[in-house]
């Protein structure tokens, strides 16, 4: 069409490690954080974890510059290893090196005039105890509690999110376990509880526990055709049905909400948690 805007073209391959001396899991997120930033973009990952010792940072040296050379185009490394030794090993492949510790360690040691420890594992370890032990009995709680399978423990809830199936309860739900400590259980609307026009029977002692999660009509649809190809259960007036009712819902008894169409399990996890005031038993 004349006028129009050409959509981006995506340029070559270009491989990004995350290299880390333990998990990986704080490079992942933060460099996965920059790089959406970048969407015609072509992006592949590859994580190199516990990468302890001189043997090890050579040989991901190696691995990465060898990737290089391949693609034709230098890697990106996210790095947080705290080891200054191996550190400046992966730092000499031919790839553009962010290393997230670096950036921000110098100028934290400047303002506390203090060094830091280096040590290893302090992100993502066992090193608190109750912190790790918080999140396993949340994420206990959220399995046990998972699309209104128990009704007993609600009491113990920190929130129960409630909507119709497929609208994203169930990984959120795990994500707030998992991430914050929250104790969080769901409750799905079934047909028989929107045709009744109220709140279920065992909802009603927790009505300000309640949070209820909505999702656009097509979006729904689509979900829900994956899962069931050809179903009443995924057909367009099934589905708006459902949302139609389970709006009705939310709106008569007060019960806040979230459209998840757009939004990632992080987001919707932060937008809830901002808005309820519910405390983090845990932080990132």
């Amino acid at each position: 069409m004349e006028g129009a805007t050409p959509s981006p073209v995506p340029g070559p391959r270009r491989t990004v490690f995350f290299v880390s001396d333990q998990t990986g899991v704080t490079a992942e997120t933060m460099g996965h954080s920059l790089l959406t930033q970048f969407e015609a973009s072509n992006f592949q990952a590859v994580t190199l974890p516990f990468i302890s010792g001189v043997e090890k940072a050579e040989e991901a040296r190696r691995r990465i510059d060898a990737t290089g050379v391949a693609d034709g185009v230098r890697p990106i490394i996210f790095s947080t290893m705290v080891n200054d030794a191996e550190r400046d090993i992966v730092k000499l492949a031919n790839a553009l090196f962010l290393d997230f510790f670096d950036a921000f360690l110098g100028p934290l040691e400047a303002e506390f005039k203090v060094k830091s420890s280096h040590a290893a594992g302090r992100a993502h370890g066992m090193s608190d105890l109750t912190a790790y032990n918080a999140r396993i009995n949340a994420t206990n709680f959220a399995l046990a509690n998972d699309d209104g399978g128990k009704h007993r423990e609600y009491e113990q809830a920190d929130i129960i999110l409630v909507g119709v199936s497929r609208s994203g309860k169930t990984p959120t739900c795990l994500y707030l376990a998992m991430q914050y400590g929250v104790f969080a259980a769901n409750y799905p609307l079934t047909e028989e509880d929107l045709e009744g026009g109220g709140l279920p029977a065992v909802l009603k002692p927790h009505q300000k526990k309640l949070y209820g999660l909505t999702i656009r009509a097509d979006r729904l649809q689509q979900i829900r055709h994956e899962r069931r190809p050809d179903s009443r259960y995924a057909s367009a007036s099934q589905v708006q049905y459902e949302l139609r009712t389970a709006e009705q819902v939310f709106q008569r008894f007060g019960i806040p909400t979230i459209d998840t169409t757009d939004c990632s399990v992080e987001e919707i996890s932060s937008r809830i948690l901002h808005r309820t005031g519910i405390p983090r038993r845990v932080r990132p």
